[in-house]
């Protein structure tokens, strides 16, 4: 919990509010993931599975970040367009990096995963789960919540919600 406050406070320093915001729910959306993985899978919780689980988060929060630095860099370029459109050009100028990288890694994990044993194995197991779903986050879940935090969105489903309360 320490370190991810202190994700938020990098990504709000580097960039705003609300691409900490969306780069926090991706990273926590990728460790309940993997944490559900393992559960459902009763796999051993042992250091080879931490350490995957912490590297899958630093993995997914520096994909999150490419993505958000190419957003930041467009908005200047892009200014008289709306930002879902910012958006999306973003992701498809980053999207064969995103992909060509994590091929790359999921070849080697791969090769650990197949030709190793014991706590090599489970790291490799759970690092493939990890990748794609650290890839599909920072293009999926990230981005989409930067759209409505920007759109404020979010302010209106606050209004209703406190509406309904009274």
């Amino acid at each position: 919990s320490f370190a991810l406050l202190l994700i938020l406070l990098y990504c709000w320093f580097r960039f705003k509010l609300s691409y900490a915001v969306a780069a926090i729910a991706a990273t926590l959306h990728d460790t309940f993931f993997m944490i559900g993985f393992i559960g459902a899978f009763q796999l051993e919780v042992s250091t080879a599975t931490v350490a995957a689980v912490l590297t899958i988060i630093g993995y997914s929060l520096n994909d999150t970040i490419v993505v958000f630095d190419r957003i930041r860099e467009n908005q200047t370029l892009m200014r008289e367009n709306p930002f879902s459109l910012i958006i999306d050009s973003s992701i498809t100028q980053t999207l064969s990096r995103t992909i060509i990288t994590s091929l790359t890694t999921l070849l080697a994990i791969v090769a650990l995963f197949i030709f190793g044993t014991g706590d090599v194995h489970l790291f490799a197991l759970n690092m493939i789960v990890g990748i794609v779903v650290g890839t599909y986050s920072s293009i999926f879940i990230a981005a989409p919540i930067l759209v409505v935090w920007e759109k404020q969105e979010w302010k209106t489903w606050f209004k209703r919600g406190a509406a309904t309360e009274a």
